[in-house]
């Protein structure tokens, strides 16, 4: 029988693999993965890009994930590129529209999000709670509880 102290780790090859996506991989995707991170420990791997990459992570962004116990201080804005996508089981969009790749066999979700870009913690807080709320929805319908 197995325990949950004795459950190997998810190889590479056998966890699913999510991507996800916006415009400058700054705030919006980039808390997205860090609660992924987080809630879906090593059973799910974790990736995030964007079709046009900001300079550095939004300070609010990481203001407000780090009152929910997570740093994604150390995180940079990275460029989507077409491999990434085509490495992924799951992509994730957020508001990136027809810059978003698109290849056959992978699931899609699109994530209608305010742009945590240019608002105060307290709107940047709203965003953060709605995407910890859907990445908790991702990994129930990937199988999988969520870690406290």
């Amino acid at each position: 029988m197995t325990t949950p102290e004795t459950t190997p780790a998810a190889t590479a090859e056998d966890r699913p693999s999510v991507l996800f996506v916006c415009v400058h991989n700054a705030g919006r995707s980039q808390m997205a993965a860090g609660f992924l991170r987080e809630l879906g420990g090593d059973a799910v791997a974790v990736r995030s890009g964007g079709t046009a990459p900001g300079e550095a992570i939004n300070p609010t962004a990481v203001e407000a994930m780090a009152e929910a116990g997570i740093d994604i201080s150390a995180q940079v804005p990275d460029e989507l590129s077409p491999a990434t996508v085509q490495e992924s089981d799951v992509v994730i969009t957020m508001g990136c529209g027809d810059a978003c790749p698109f290849y056959p066999g992978k699931r899609y979700e699109d994530w209608e999000l305010d742009d945590p870009a240019g608002q105060g913690l307290e709107a940047v807080r709203g965003i953060r709670d709605d995407i910890r709320a859907r990445v908790e929805e991702l990994l129930t319908s990937l199988g999988m509880a969520p870690r406290d």
